[in-house]
């Protein structure tokens, strides 16, 4: 089977982590996007199957104890985030290379897993204050949820140096030629 490359991308939520993968797999024709599955409620502008696989929590731990994920996560209580090994699977039989949208831990116990077929990147907001910002100006999450969001952004800013390589996106142009120009090398070799 063909073993191709992982880009993982992975950042506090906020932090630009969508727009960056969308912007990069529009360029970057031998990249799929890995559709994770969640316990989260679809917002309005999603769609399951093309955005996430979303699942009630049954059908998520049935996975779990099954080992179909390649990696899960509990990101907030009750709130489960997970790659299935069949996803990963499907877009190497398409001999592809495998882009990931994805929560810090996550990224990280990909990375551990794929090794030197893995690149990660962790994208990094200004400051906590701007990240708060962009949390409020999406208007898709309550005050109560935001507040956790930037708790555990400040947790996952800690583990910032288990990526191979920081984007700090303050300017969304800039960030974006970064990605591209980090990426292009890693898929080219």
């Amino acid at each position: 089977m063909f073993n191709g490359k992982l880009l993982i991308v992975s950042a506090p939520s906020g932090a630009g982590k969508t727009t960056l993968i969308k912007h990069l797999l529009s360029i970057e024709k031998q990249l799929q996007f890995s559709i994770s599955c969640t316990t989260r409620e679809k917002r309005t502008h999603e769609t399951d199957g093309e955005d996430y696989y979303f699942l009630n929590s049954t059908e998520f731990k049935s996975k779990i104890k099954s080992n179909e994920f390649a990696e899960w996560e509990e990101v907030y209580p009750n709130l489960y985030y997970g790659t299935l090994k069949s996803e990963i699977n499907r877009i190497w039989e398409k001999q592809q290379h495998i882009a990931f949208d994805i929560d810090v831990k996550g990224g990280i116990n990909l990375k551990k897993i794929y090794k030197e077929n893995a690149l990660s990147i962790f994208i990094k907001p200004p400051t906590i204050e701007e990240l708060e910002k962009r949390l409020m100006a999406r208007n898709t999450d309550s005050k109560e949820i935001i507040k956790t969001r930037i708790n555990k952004a400040k947790e996952e800013l800690s583990l910032i140096n288990n990526f191979d390589v920081i984007i700090e996106n303050d300017d969304l142009n800039k960030a974006k030629a970064e990605i591209i120009k980090i990426t292009s090398g890693v898929l080219l070799d």
